[in-house]
């Protein structure tokens, strides 16, 4: 279930994350480094920011549809009796 990357994107997240340990780790990481890094981040990390993005628009819609539905409502008219 992991959205898959294209050579471009991965290639540069690679430079980002060696760029990240040279400046934070004075680390000089290899790009085989670097790339089982973001496999870690992909399998291990990225599933609880999709879930919690999964979350995050389910609430909104749901916000969305409770408005939508408030809106339909105020077009119902009285029954006369």
């Amino acid at each position: 279930m992991f959205y898959r990357l294209t050579k471009e994107q991965q290639q540069q997240m690679i430079e980002e994350i060696q760029q990240f340990f040279l400046q934070e780790k004075d680390e000089d990481l290899s790009e085989f480094a670097a790339e089982r890094v973001l496999d870690f981040f992909k399998e291990s990390l990225a599933p609880h920011f999709y879930n919690a993005a999964i979350q995050e628009t389910l609430s909104m819609l749901k916000e969305q549809f409770a408005s939508i539905e408030d809106e339909v409502l105020t077009l119902e008219r009285p029954i006369r009796r």
